[in-house]
């Protein structure tokens, strides 16, 4: 990892040291006393130069991992699910390493531990063959439990989070419940203004927890904040959400920017992606904060008569299965549908549909606060893909020249194959800092995107690639062009 960011962080050295000391023997740890004079280069070229002898292997060789790997998938790969074989989505259990984490978190640096079979705990049927531990060894527990959907789970060393091995996102059971999840936004939508209007009277209710209760959901709603849960004794990130949020987490501003009762957030959220907004909101919903404000310091809380099983007891009882998350389902799905509307551009080209299209996704990725760090790779990328221009363009420029007449079929071409890098280039930078991918698989009901494809002849391919088209086999099958979310 001497290439990443990551080890210039003094958080992240910190705990590495800490988690390394732990593994030496007495010898090196007398010896070994000050990180900023260990040298790792040696190694890091080592792994450098395996990985460039696997990018030089023949075409045979490759072709025996290859194989290899197909038959480990064809051994480990697969499960019998009501009669069905169903794909199992991640088999292989991670190595160790070291934990990064999202954003700033207070963990990276830590030492992942290598998982033992004694650490694993097997789900299956009664009367079902489950694999063998490997030789001397045994699983932690072999149970039967069909009311879950897991296969395999295991407790990580550093969080002390619980993880699984499920089916495969293109199995049916996982499809169902895909389907179920934006069928339950759909059903949000026929009641989501009755909603509005009532937890906007609940802004003038006599009873404080009402008003709380209101002001947390009208900010789920219009900025789609996550609910925000308790977190468990002794995880140290300190990440919150709309129920958890304290007096220090927000500003009021009478007037800022030349707009009335402006609100700014700053937080730090899931996976502790900062959370920096400011929103002008309405009147009362001001007014409001500010009585909630009165005399409390810094460090309580903004709704302290409010958490998440109060909210949630009360999202149930607006609508059956109603959540924080289906709130954000529903307005990441909206979104997209509205901003499809908007931006598509009949006259255009399919690459610059496809640009509407990103554009649609960032909005919502906007929304969701789905932020990256730029890749890597990123300005070397971009330099690349700008050469690739220059090239064309004055490809373009010798072909105006020696054909004289700008509309050939030659010069059409040249001009399009242009046109298609240009939006490629604008796509990227205009990228750099959000992440698609988690709305698009997680938040975004697939059948609006088929549906937008099939009205403006765009393969599906552009817009999901392979993985994501066995996921979401069921929208491809079902939206017509006609669908509305």
């Amino acid at each position: 990892m001497l290439d990443h960011e990551y080890t210039t962080k003094d958080i992240f050295r910190k705990n590495f040291f800490k988690d390394w000391r732990k593994e030496m023997t007495a010898e090196e740890k007398s010896k070994i006393t000050d990180l900023t004079k260990c040298d790792f280069t040696e190694m890091s070229e080592y792994f450098k130069a395996q990985s460039e002898a696997r990018k030089a292997m023949t075409k045979e060789d490759k072709q025996k991992i290859k194989e290899e790997n197909e038959r480990t998938l064809q051994q480990y790969g697969f499960c019998i699910m009501d009669n069905h074989r169903e794909r199992i989505a991640n088999f292989r259990i991670e190595p160790p390493g070291l934990f990064r984490g999202r954003g700033d978190h207070p963990k990276m640096g830590m030492l992942k531990r290598r998982i033992r079979p004694e650490d694993i705990i097997v789900n299956c049927s009664k009367d079902s063959k489950h694999p063998e531990p490997p030789p001397g060894t045994r699983w932690k527990e072999v149970r039967h439990d069909n009311k879950v959907t897991w296969l395999v789970s295991w407790t990580e060393n550093i969080q002390g989070s619980i993880k699984y091995i499920m089916l495969n996102p293109s199995s049916r059971i996982k499809g169902e419940k895909d389907w179920q999840k934006y069928e339950t936004a759909r059903r949000l939508k026929k009641c989501v203004d009755h909603i509005r209007n009532q937890y906007r009277e609940d802004w003038k209710s006599k009873e404080m927890r009402i008003r709380q209760r209101a002001v947390a959901l009208y900010f789920i709603d219009k900025l789609a904040l996550r609910a925000g849960n308790e977190k468990e004794e002794g995880e140290t990130a300190d990440t919150v959400g709309c129920c958890s949020l304290r007096v220090e987490h927000i500003s009021l501003y009478p007037e800022k920017d030349g707009q009335e009762y402006v609100v700014e957030f700053d937080f730090l959220g899931k996976d502790s992606i900062r959370y920096y907004n400011k929103v002008p909101v309405e009147k009362r919903v001001f007014k409001n904060l500010q009585l909630f404000m009165e005399n409390k310091e810094l460090d309580d809380d903004l709704f302290d008569r409010l958490n998440t099983s109060i909210l949630n007891k009360h999202l149930q009882e607006l609508m059956d299965g109603l959540t924080a998350k289906v709130f954000r389902t529903y307005n990441a799905s909206i979104t997209l549908q509205q901003q499809l509307k908007e931006l598509t551009n009949v006259e255009e080209n399919i690459p610059a549909k496809i640009l509407s299209y990103n554009r649609a996704n960032r909005a919502v990725a906007i929304l969701c606060n789905h932020q990256r760090a730029p890749p890597k790779t990123f300005e070397k990328s971009m330099q690349n893909l700008q050469s690739k221009i220059d090239a064309k363009r004055d490809q373009l420029a010798d072909a105006k020249r020696e054909l004289k007449i700008s509309l050939d079929l030659a010069v059409q071409r040249v001009e399009e194959q242009l046109m298609k890098l240009e939006v490629q280039a604008t796509d990227r930078e205009e990228n750099k800092q959000i992440a698609l991918g988690t709305s698009k698989l997680n938040y975004l009901d697939p059948r609006i995107s088929v549906a937008w494809c099939k009205k403006w002849g765009i393969p599906v391919e552009k817009i999901y690639n392979k993985t994501q088209r066995e996921k979401f086999a069921w929208a491809i099958d079902m939206a017509d062009q006609d669908f509305e979310f």
